[in-house]
């Protein structure tokens, strides 16, 4: 039995989602109940040919288990040796398999939402990671990439162990933006025995319960509407149970804030700090006078900026 049927239902996990869901961002987003945690978009063709940067961009620490590292490409050969290597190295608990990037550089490869569109080729790129690893093997689509919907890629795909999927409700063209399908989503259980994890549109917790309610799949997959709200888990939890909202207060945004900051420096040194000036723009999204905050934590460089902007600002 693969760790997808030993969680609890209903399922709320972390989507990947390239240059945001690092280490410390999964660290974060556990502590505040994500069920099961997805790495950033992993190269298997750089896993194949110049491992060591992208092994160092999917390595995880023990507390966001279960982690599952995904993988985007288009050879089936460069799947076969990512998996070989990410199993065999990192041990995470799964491996994911993207189709449903729609960013155009992944697509101009072949890869992404583009590989769902290439039915043959998908079905060998996933008969190569299972193949090369007893990890379960996930993957990631939208409800249509080109003209193949996803009943039509389910159905191609019957007879591979596919032990989980998380289904975008959102076309290959619409990317990010517009209106979800729900019909689609509800559709592809007809098609699929495995977990189901509905993903899009969950900017808030509500709108994550109606998605998980209306699609009746095991879980939902959260990625934009945790950014600065890693708590949404624990909202989405607490609602679903009936419980009253618990609106998390500005001094505690801030206190998560400079957790997370101080977990990317630890791992990362100044490239953490870096990368946390989005972070901490979205943390503060909700805190009066944002605009003229995040101007100036767009600019921090180490823990000393973060902590004299945080202090300076006056809290109701």
């Amino acid at each position: 039995m693969s760790f997808w049927e030993k969680l609890e239902k209903p399922i709320f996990a972390l989507a990947p989602l390239s240059g945001v869901t690092d280490s410390p961002f999964r660290r974060i987003c556990r502590e505040f109940g994500a069920d099961v945690v997805y790495s950033e978009l992993a190269s298997t063709t750089a896993l194949a040919h110049n491992p060591r940067t992208t092994l160092e961009l999917l390595r995880f620490d023990e507390s966001e288990r279960p982690y599952v590292a995904q993988l985007f490409g288009y050879n089936p050969e460069y799947f076969a040796k990512a998996a070989r290597l990410v199993t065999e190295v990192l041990r995470p608990d799964g491996i994911d398999i993207n189709f449903g990037c729609p960013v155009p550089k992944v697509i101009r490869q072949g890869a992404g939402a583009s590989l769902m569109s290439n039915l043959p080729q998908a079905r060998e790129v996933i008969s190569a990671v299972i193949e090369n690893t007893h990890l379960p093997v996930s993957i990631k689509t939208r409800i249509k990439s080109k003209e193949i919907e996803i009943s039509a890629f389910l159905e191609y795909m019957a007879g591979l162990d596919i032990k989980a999927l998380m289904l975008h409700g959102r076309t290959l063209t619409q990317r990010f933006s517009g209106p979800i399908d729900i019909e689609k989503t509800r559709e592809a259980r007809r098609h699929f025995s495995g977990i189901l994890l509905a993903n899009g549109g969950a900017t808030n917790a509500a709108n994550g319960i109606e998605l998980l309610q209306q699609t009746g799949a095991d879980g939902v997959g959260v990625a934009r509407g945790a950014l600065g709200r890693p708590w949404i888990f624990r909202e989405m939890k607490a609602l679903l149970n009936g419980g009253p909202r618990q609106p998390i207060a500005p001094a505690d945004i801030f206190r998560v804030a400079l957790k997370h900051a101080k977990m990317a420096e630890e791992l990362k040194g100044r490239r953490g700090m870096l990368e946390m000036r989005k972070h901490l723009c979205w943390y503060i999204q909700s805190v009066p006078d944002a605009g003229k905050i995040r101007k100036q934590l767009a600019g921090v460089n180490n823990l000393g900026d973060i902590q004299e902007i945080l202090d300076s600002i006056e809290l109701p």
